[in-house]
């Protein structure tokens, strides 16, 4: 169990403080509720340009790594659909250099044309590398947009086109600064061997002085519930052809997400799940086969997908897949493979109670998702899962109507 106690700033900063007594290091975790669902469809990959430009120097601060460095620490972060997240590890007697460097760039960045060019060209190189240049790089770039109609979720992280950064302006960065990187649109976790009520004085004497931000509403469009299957297919030069369904479900803080993660975890959780097993290892269809959920804040998806073997047909792949998943919607799980899988995740939840930088990075997640008690709650949910929900969840969920299928074709392979 990860113990917490939680307070707010005047400013509206959430922080989250966690003794943590096992360990002489502390770990610093700072949430800003901003990520690519909250840009505009003109102007995607803002937010992540700025997990680049947090890095680029403040006001008072030029280098953000030295003093890192100098405190005998580590930084990153990362940044996906919903959220943005910096976090730092550090000896415990020199936390206060994290909530330094934290909240002078929380203040202000070194807005400077300089800058703003060096990153965007980063940005810029990393789409050309990672998505258009790479084999299967733009996957998700065709299958986003296929699987969502009105919802940003449409477009990845990166964005939909590297022209939206390279044609971004000064003014267009600097109000996206303005309106998200705010006290009252962050959350601080703290996991370290001090007292909460010092580590809230702490937090007030680094960020109590910075102005909120201007109040706004998030009125994101809600995905139309999808009725009828959805299909592209592409042509690539890559070793081998990837058949990739998506279904849409609920969203992250329900409980349709929890059976969806269990019948995930039966389809692909290692060598003896049901998809490896027999649709790679006894029927050789595949070489490699996944089902996962992408876990975001507003309903997301359930993909499945697998790389065709060398000469077995799409059609057959295809219809591979659906029987696996039809099964599940007929054939009760049994009592052996609930307790396998619900074994694997208690089991994930204790190795990640052992990091100090995962415990702060968790309570900053569940207090962004309204309930910061899921953070001990969720090995009793998964508990409760029952071989009849995941059934009736597999009936809910993986319906043809409800699917979007991409046919990623290798070029040397035939249909």
């Amino acid at each position: 169990m990860i113990t917490y106690e939680r307070h707010t700033l005047s400013n509206g900063l959430t922080v989250i403080a966690h003794r943590d007594r096992s360990t002489p290091m502390a770990a610093t975790n700072l949430i800003y509720k901003v990520g690519a669902r909250d840009e505009d469809p003109s102007r995607t990959g803002f937010a992540h340009l700025f997990e680049h430009l947090m890095f680029g120097g403040s006001l008072h601060v030029p280098d953000f790594d030295l003093p890192i460095q100098l405190a005998g620490g580590e930084n990153n972060a990362f940044t996906n659909n919903d959220y943005t997240d910096y976090y730092i590890t550090l000896p415990k007697d020199n936390i206060e250099t994290a909530l330094w460097l934290e909240s002078d760039r929380m203040l202000g960045l070194a807005f400077d044309p300089h800058g703003l060019e060096v990153q965007r060209k980063v940005v810029i190189e990393e789409f050309n590398q990672r998505y258009l240049n790479q084999p299967y790089g733009d996957m998700w770039l065709l299958l986003r947009p296929l699987a969502y109609k009105k919802h940003p979720y449409r477009w990845s992280t990166i964005g939909r086109t590297p022209e939206h950064i390279a044609t971004a302006s000064m003014t267009e960065v600097e109000a996206f600064y303005k309106k998200y990187y705010n006290p009252d649109n962050a959350i601080l976790s703290v996991a370290v061997d001090i007292a909460p009520d010092r580590v809230f004085k702490m937090a007030e004497k680094w960020f109590g002085s910075i102005p909120s931000g201007a109040p706004f509403q998030r009125k994101l469009p809600s995905e139309p519930a999808q009725t009828k299957a959805r299909r592209e297919e592409v042509e690539r030069d890559v070793p081998a052809t990837v058949i990739t369904i998506a279904f849409h479900m609920g969203a992250r803080a329900g409980m349709d997400f929890y059976v969806c993660d269990v019948l995930s975890d039966i389809l692909s959780n290692g060598n003896s799940s049901r998809l490896f097993r027999r649709l790679v290892q006894d029927e050789r269809l595949f070489t490699s086969v996944n089902a996962y959920l992408t876990g975001e804040i507003d309903p997301g998806l359930f993909i499945v997908t697998g790389h065709l073997a060398d000469g077995v047909t799409e059609k057959t792949g295809e219809e591979a897949l659906w029987r696996e998943l039809r099964r599940l919607q007929t054939e009760p799980v049994p009592a052996h493979e609930m307790s396998k899988v619900r074994n694997k995740y208690e089991a994930g939840v204790i190795f990640g109670e052992i990091n100090i930088v995962d415990k702060a990075m968790n309570l900053g997640f569940y207090e962004m998702l309204g309930d910061i008690s899921l953070v001990n709650r969720e090995v009793e949910l998964y508990r409760s899962i029952t071989a009849d929900d995941v059934r009736y969840g597999a009936q809910e969920i993986f319906r043809e109507s409800n699917s979007s299928t991409l046919i990623y074709r290798s070029r040397n392979e035939s249909r």
